[in-house]
């Protein structure tokens, strides 16, 4: 699962990121092999006017899709981090560009809410607390989400004690 818990004496910290199917040493076999394959045909090709016709539109589409798969990982980079301590629960949002976004709220007060149908993504998982909403893992899976929101219940309702 992309999150990880971890404890300490005094708190609970929860991070999230995104899932990555493809990773970098992944992308550069994909990515070679996609390379080679779109060279081949332009082997026969060579020493005719009509390489210099089909190169441009090679290297355009091998182009794009080396800034798609860039694209890809830069959007990947976000980062969540919830800190449920004995006295405050903070969330801090890192997305891939900008400034960090960041909730809290006292511990006692926190709830976690899963809206099965309700939201932008099937069961959106949200804190609730402090009067605002702040929604968590929006990148997660839908059955990552269900699980997350039972271990988070559980790990509130533990620090409410």
């Amino acid at each position: 699962m992309p999150y990880h818990w971890t404890k300490t004496n005094s708190a609970t910290e929860l991070t999230l990121w995104p899932h990555r199917s493809l990773p970098i040493r992944g992308f550069v076999g994909v990515f070679g092999s996609i390379f080679i394959l779109a060279m081949l045909p332009l082997f026969g090709l060579i020493g005719t006017a009509l390489l210099w016709g089909m190169l441009p539109f090679v290297l355009l589409t091998l182009t794009g899709l080396y800034l798609a798969f860039m694209h890809s990982y830069h959007t990947g980079d976000v980062k969540e981090a919830l800190l449920i301590g004995d006295e405050e629960t903070r969330l801090t949002h890192s997305p891939a560009k900008g400034a960090p976004l960041t909730w809290s709220c006292n511990t006692y007060w926190v709830r976690a809410q899963l809206y099965p149908r309700e939201g932008p993504v099937p069961h959106y998982l949200t804190l609730t607390g402090n009067g605002r909403e702040a929604e968590l893992g929006r990148f997660l899976s839908e059955d990552e989400r269900k699980a997350l929101f039972g271990e988070l219940t559980a790990a509130l309702k533990n620090a409410q004690r």
